[in-house]
């Protein structure tokens, strides 16, 4: 355990130090073009290459030994960061203030690909649970994964701003550099227990989507799994274009960033709260039961438009965000042979991480042309606004409410499959 503890706080350094280089590029680059468009372009293929790159990294985790795949993603993220510094540096005055610049875009794409490497690391530390802890206590162990994730993020959005701010993004490059072969150095000296690579006669070396997709067809109710956790995704995504203009409507912008920095150690909260406790006899219930508890929240917290209702609602669903994600690791590690669980959670990322961009890219308009007008203009005035409340802040919240009327029957509905069932009995077998 002392060694697994040694490989996440290894990890923990590199996704930090990555994280807050992307979160530094994001706003530089803003600052520098003006651009709007810059940033949605930098955000979007992004989200479509963490998409698309799951199949591929989940294979060469299953492919290597675990400490050769975050070797390798180790050193792809410091080439990487190198080169992106080099063309930084060299850029003449005035290259990347156009989104129309060459120049601007060859370094975004490198800091970009550079971001993307370390995914590996995380798919890779999913497999590394699994060989070294304990059935018993992977439950804990994963709450405390999501722990360090969630505060890799939380601190990386903060430094990044303070770095940019005080040094400029010159200074954020170096030390970007400089701790990415730090990592490098320290995991030569990290060892995993792994005598060998373990293969079947039916997983070749190889991408082998159709084999992956055998094996998770094998199990029953693993593909429902998925497809649950995708459908959240997909309802979870109405609250990407829609909470901040929803939480504007009631306060002002410096409350609202602030309010965000305190709900968001509700993550941390339930994260420790399963490194302790860990998720119960039963995880696939707690699952469904933490589904129920996020819809719920959902509809209530825009009932009345109150800032304090607001809070507490969105701190509660925080605290309870990390049960999701637990769970399905949990499960995942039990229930998939370890020779295959690197497709498998690479697999989940690339379906899962599909959902959230296509629902933030339909819901805007649904929202501006439908909900919004109903509860300016519309009927909705007149059947419900005396109690709910009119204007665009109502229309939003009417969103979130038949968002969360979704999620629940859906989640309940679920419970009660026969698939669910099926793989309840294949976990706890």
């Amino acid at each position: 355990m002392k060694s697994y503890f040694h490989i996440l706080g290894n990890t923990f350094i590199s996704v930090l130090s990555t994280v807050v280089v992307w979160f530094a590029v994001i706003y530089w680059a803003y600052l520098q073009t003006s651009s709007v468009m810059t940033t949605a372009i930098m955000s979007g293929v992004y989200l479509l290459l963490v998409m698309l790159s799951g199949f591929w990294f989940g294979a060469i985790v299953d492919n290597y030994k675990k400490k050769h795949a975050m070797m390798l993603s180790s050193i792809a993220t410091l080439v990487l960061f190198g080169m992106s510094t080099i063309v930084f540096i060299t850029a003449p005055e005035g290259s990347f203030t156009s989104v129309t610049e060459p120049r601007l875009w060859i370094f975004v794409v490198l800091i970009l690909f550079a971001v993307i490497a370390s995914n590996i690391r995380s798919i890779a530390l999913s497999t590394v649970t699994t060989i070294m802890v304990p059935e018993d206590k992977r439950d804990k162990m994963n709450g405390v994964v999501g722990t360090v994730n969630g505060l890799s993020f939380m601190v990386a959005n903060i430094v990044a701003g303070f770095a940019l701010s005080f040094a400029g993004l010159w200074w954020v490059l170096v030390v970007g550099v400089v701790v990415s072969g730090a990592v490098v150095i320290h995991l030569l000296f990290l060892g995993i227990p792994e005598t060998g690579i373990i293969h079947n006669a039916d997983a070749p070396k190889k991408l082998d989507i159709r084999g992956t997709i055998k094996i998770i067809a094998g199990i029953p109710g693993l593909f429902a799994l998925i497809f649950f956790t995708t459908f959240n995704n997909f309802l979870s995504g109405v609250f990407m274009p829609l909470m901040d203009p929803y939480g504007l409507s009631l306060v002002p912008l410096h409350v609202w960033g602030t309010l965000w920095a305190v709900l968001g150690t509700g993550f941390l909260v339930g994260g420790i709260y399963i490194s302790k406790k860990g998720l119960g006899l039963k995880p696939l219930r707690t699952l469904f039961m933490v589904n129920i508890v996020m819809w719920v929240i959902c509809i209530v917290m825009v009932v009345q438009p109150s800032i304090i209702l607001l809070s507490v609602c969105i701190f509660v669903w925080m605290c309870i965000m990390p049960f999701v994600e637990a769970t399905e690791q949990t499960i995942v590690q039990k229930v998939v042979p370890l020779e295959r669980q690197g497709r498998v959670f690479g697999f989940a990322q690339s379906i899962e991480q599909a959902a959230s961009p296509v629902t933030a890219f339909l819901i805007g308009p649904i929202a501006q042309f439908i909900f919004i007008p109903f509860m300016t203009t519309g009927k909705g005035v007149e059947l419900i606004g005396n109690w709910f409340g009119v204007g665009a802040g109502r229309g939003i919240a009417l969103v979130f409410i038949a968002t969360g009327v979704i999620g629940l029957i859906v989640t309940l509905v679920a419970m009660r499959s026969r698939s669910y069932k099926l793989l309840a009995q294949r976990y706890n077998s």
